[in-house]
């Protein structure tokens, strides 16, 4: 049985659907493969399957690589609903110590992204009560530092 371009559309349609089911951000662009396949057999009805599953292969493949290589380092670039820019150089207080590998827990003067106590880390042991000053955000840490006391 051949397949028809309307195969490879409600392939590419499954295919993009089951994305929503195993959020991976990954079979979405084999879905859009199945997609271009498709509309190529509307243009090009007399397709053997062979070229059909090579285009299939070969632009799935591509997207995938044009995600991570090109589009990806950009997205995440912009840091879209991150704090970072709002936390950082930020003083607040540690309500519990910290030290290297161990988390501790810092009260900000302003709150950042709505809460003003955020789990920190830090590099060096440093005693509760200290004042610090937010250096990075890693995760949902906030790293901190001692602050330089003047």
């Amino acid at each position: 049985m051949q397949a028809e371009w309307w195969h490879w559309i409600v392939g590419g349609i499954a295919l993009m659907l089951a994305e929503l089911a195993i959020p991976a951000f990954f079979i979405i662009w084999f879905g859009l493969g199945a997609l271009l396949v498709g509309l190529l057999l509307l243009l090009l009805p007399d397709l053997s399957e062979t070229t059909q599953l090579m285009f299939w292969t070969l632009t799935s493949i591509a997207m995938v690589v044009l995600w991570f290589r090109v589009f990806k380092p950009k997205f995440d670039k912009t840091r879209s609903g991150s704090a970072d820019g709002e936390a950082i150089g930020e003083i607040g207080l540690l309500v519990s110590a910290v030290a290297p590998f161990e988390r501790g827990k810092v009260r900000l003067q302003r709150p950042v992204l709505g809460a003003e106590e955020w789990a920190c880390l830090a590099s060096e042991a440093i005693a509760a009560g200290e004042r610090v000053r937010v250096v990075a955000v890693e995760g949902n840490y906030l790293k901190v530092a001692k602050t330089q006391e003047k």
